[in-house]
């Protein structure tokens, strides 16, 4: 176990999630220590693990890193998804903050009313059909990849942010044939096939018996 970088987190997708896919998709095996009680959250703080007293948190390099765009970033650089010089880089967080804004709509459903939530549905499926897919689906007219000529974590988060959305509308992906084109290129690539079968650390939609926990350690 010695070596593998530690997750800390709870037992679901969260803020944590795209961070296991790159881990993932870079071939990196890592284990995970999730929160079920208040008491794990507060000894962390007492131990100083926390920079802002928030998670997700990842110890590795030796390192307790936090902010979730700042831990991606640093795993992006180190294993080579993340362009290869500054104009290239600049592309791939402009496409990873838009599928974080996506992704960040679909993730907070499980916290609205069942009235709010079909309405909220409703306008996610509008955005992402008018405003978010159609940019991935002129980027991808002369290339396999979102930028440059190899993988970025622009393109691990395109797949994520896609399966995500077909969980909530299946024929999301009717209108973009490149983008159906590259999400089954995705799943041909060993470590992305590897992540998508049962039994591996990739977590499944969030439930209450999640949000219940969160709330009860995070004290929200």
């Amino acid at each position: 176990m010695a070596g593998k970088p530690t997750l800390y987190y709870f037992d679901g997708r969260g803020k944590m999630e795209s961070i296991r896919w790159l881990l993932a998709v870079a071939g990196v095996e890592f284990q995970e220590v999730h929160f079920k009680t208040r008491e794990q959250y507060e000894k962390m703080l007492h131990d100083g693990a926390l920079m802002f007293q928030q998670v997700p948190m990842v110890e590795m390099d030796g390192m307790k890193l936090v902010q979730s765009k700042a831990i991606m970033n640093y795993i992006s650089a180190k294993y080579n998804l993340y362009g290869k010089d500054l104009k290239e880089r600049v592309m791939i967080d402009m496409y990873a903050e838009g599928l974080r804004d996506l992704m960040e709509m679909i993730a907070r459903i499980i916290m609205l009313t069942p009235e709010e939530q079909q309405s909220t549905l409703k306008t996610i499926e509008s955005k992402a059909t008018d405003r978010y897919l159609p940019v991935y689906e002129k980027a991808l007219a002369s290339s396999d990849y979102l930028v440059g000529n190899q993988l970025s974590c622009a393109d691990v988060h395109l797949f994520e942010c896609i399966l995500m959305l077909e969980e909530k509308f299946p024929s999301v992906l009717s209108n973009f044939p490149r983008l159906q084109a590259f999400q089954k290129r995705m799943r041909a690539v060993p470590a992305i096939h590897k992540f998508l079968q049962p039994g591996s650390q990739r977590k499944p939609p969030p439930n209450e018996a999640l949000l219940k926990t969160a709330k009860e350690v995070l004290r929200f």
